[in-house]
């Protein structure tokens, strides 16, 4: 599955080369312009790593990873800010430590080599792939738990069978992936219903009924094939 990107460059010509490069590059990415766009961006539909320009219209990078650790008016994202690669002009040695003293993951200053960047990109997830098995998933307004076993949608508690629980994290850990019946049997029951793959479509349906109520819908049907629990189109 793709990592998720979200570019944050207000010079539209830099914004859209960095995104075009990165999705050749193989990475799902969303851009915006703004501090405030990345913090509701990161809030509401958490990236799995930041690419910030330090100097935004509104206020700068730093101020940005502040308040996404929770700091002044802000509020830390649902499972812990997401790594970042601060971007930036600026190059001097008191701007790369207070970039990293915010809470930055690298730095790199422009100009610079798109496929340094797309290297160090992949050196920050590949450090931070071992987060803890227990962090929420959060895809679009649902959030899971998987240690307080907790679930909500739009903020409001979802209340599921451990089944139906289990089915639920399966597809948030595979988000915009299509499983099979057999692998999501596999997955979940380990075949304790003699390989019967009627089963899954059950709890599928249990799960759309309290998880897919209102709008939008995330639990979709591919036919023939499976099921798949997508983000949102934007």
């Amino acid at each position: 599955m793709a990592e998720r990107l979200l570019v944050v460059e207000d010079d539209t010509t830099l914004r859209e080369l960095l995104s075009a490069s990165l999705r050749l590059a193989g990475f799902e990415v969303r851009a915006v312009t703004t501090g405030t766009e990345a913090m509701e961006a990161v809030l509401h539909d958490p990236p799995d790593l930041v690419v910030l320009d330090v100097m935004l219209p509104d206020f700068d990078g730093f101020e940005v990873v502040r308040r996404l650790s929770g700091g002044r008016s802000g509020a830390p994202a649902p499972a812990g800010p997401p790594p970042v690669l601060f971007l930036t002009a600026r190059d001097a040695a008191e701007d790369r430590i207070s970039g990293l003293s915010a809470g930055g993951d690298d730095y790199v200053t422009k100009p610079f080599n798109l496929e340094e960047l797309i290297l160090r990109i992949r050196a920050i997830l590949r450090r931070t792939a071992g987060r803890p098995s227990d962090a929420h998933l959060v895809v679009a307004d649902l959030v899971l738990d998987p240690e307080g076993h907790h679930v909500t949608r739009g903020g409001v508690p979802v209340l599921l069978s451990p089944t139906e629980f289990s089915l639920l994290r399966v597809l948030m850990e595979h988000v915009g992936q299509v499983l099979t019946r057999r692998q999501l049997l596999d997955a979940v029951w380990h075949y304790d219903f003699g390989g019967d793959d009627s089963i899954v479509a059950s709890y599928i349906s249990y799960l759309r009924r309290k998880v897919d109520t209102g709008e939008p819908k995330l639990i979709h049907t591919v036919r023939g094939t499976g099921y798949v629990l997508r983000r949102p189109a934007r």
